[in-house]
């Protein structure tokens, strides 16, 4: 592998911020493969990241995501915005990689050199999406994106961790799947700032917006908080995203009206700092300890000679000495 691929760092991150695709396609490898490089990377990023607007597409299976996420593609780079797109994808049971690539999803696309598509794998996390989807999307900020888009893989009530990360969480429903139900079930209700009921061409679309207004409503929410809107498309067509493109816009206007853009993206590098720290001082026991003193523990709880929190208390002794 040659140093101009992974050893010089500033010149990389140079290079995709000018919209080099290679060089982006790159520093979102270095991050899936939990390069040693990539606190470097991670630093270099950091001064030019801030500027996107990220929005997370969420959904069950068979709403039609993948199809609302390129025609939304279609939509802002008609408005002249350069977009990002993170596609989390289930994992390959035998690579680890992601099953569906992103040359098959949005080939339309593939030759915009203001579009930026990755596929990621799941490797089997749960909420729907790749534990490395914020570095991931930090290297499409700072890229230089005006949007990126994160569709999840589509795992049902999980599903809901998509808020966590994203500024405008975008909800997707279809008529004859029970999504209303679903919606309820799922806590979906909760965490969309934007509805769209896809497959609107399809009997019971109305059905599906009068019970998602009838829901909301039973919501309370602060005076001045936003209300969520319901959009009808047909993505297939691409009927109505000219609509969801506007409520995105006035949403993000909302959010840096309010302050709450900034809060969000605290309770994002919260939990991101949170997560590596975790992370970091789970690698350094284990390399100091080995996980024997950890099964011996476990033991002992299970032989009712020791409670957890006992025992979570005697490895954090041990950690420290």
């Amino acid at each position: 592998m040659s140093r101009r691929s992974t050893g010089n760092v500033p010149e990389l991150v140079e290079r995709a911020r000018t919209g080099d695709a290679r060089a982006v396609a790159r520093l979102i490898s270095l991050v899936e493969d939990e390069s040693p490089l990539l606190r470097e990377v991670m630093a270099a990023l950091a001064p030019h990241a801030g500027h996107a607007h990220v929005v997370g597409l969420t959904g069950s299976p068979g709403v039609g995501k993948s199809t609302s996420t390129s025609a939304l593609v279609t939509e802002l780079r008609r408005a002249g915005k350069r977009v990002g797109v993170l596609a989390v994808d289930p994992s390959s049971p035998f690579s680890g990689g992601a099953l569906l690539g992103d040359r098959v999803r949005m080939q339309d696309h593939a030759l915009d050199r203001d579009v930026f598509i990755r596929s990621m794998a799941s490797r089997g996390h749960l909420g729907g999406l790749s534990w490395t989807t914020p570095q991931a999307l930090r290297v499409l900020d700072a890229a230089g994106c005006d949007v990126v888009l994160i569709e999840t893989v589509g795992v049902g009530q999980s599903e809901v961790e998509i808020a966590g990360l994203a500024d405008t969480t975008v909800v997707l429903l279809a008529p004859g799947m029970g999504d209303g139900i679903q919606a309820a079930k799922a806590g979906i209700l909760e965490i969309g700032d934007l509805y769209v009921v896809n497959k609107a061409d399809r009997d019971g679309a109305d059905q599906v917006r009068r019970e998602l207004r009838s829901m909301l409503a039973l919501a309370e929410r602060a005076e001045g908080a936003w209300r969520p809107p319901i959009v009808k498309t047909v993505a297939v067509r691409g009927e109505g995203l000219d609509e969801v493109v506007a409520e995105l816009d006035r949403h993000r206007a909302w959010l840096e009206e309010s302050g709450e853009l900034a809060e969000r993206r605290t309770r994002r590098a919260r939990d991101e700092v949170e997560a590596i720290a975790v992370t970091a001082l789970r690698a350094r026991w284990g390399d100091v300890h080995g996980r024997s003193e950890l099964d011996e523990l476990a033991g002992a709880v299970v032989r009712g000679q020791s409670d957890p929190y006992a025992a979570a208390d005697a490895l954090l002794e041990a950690f420290t000495e």
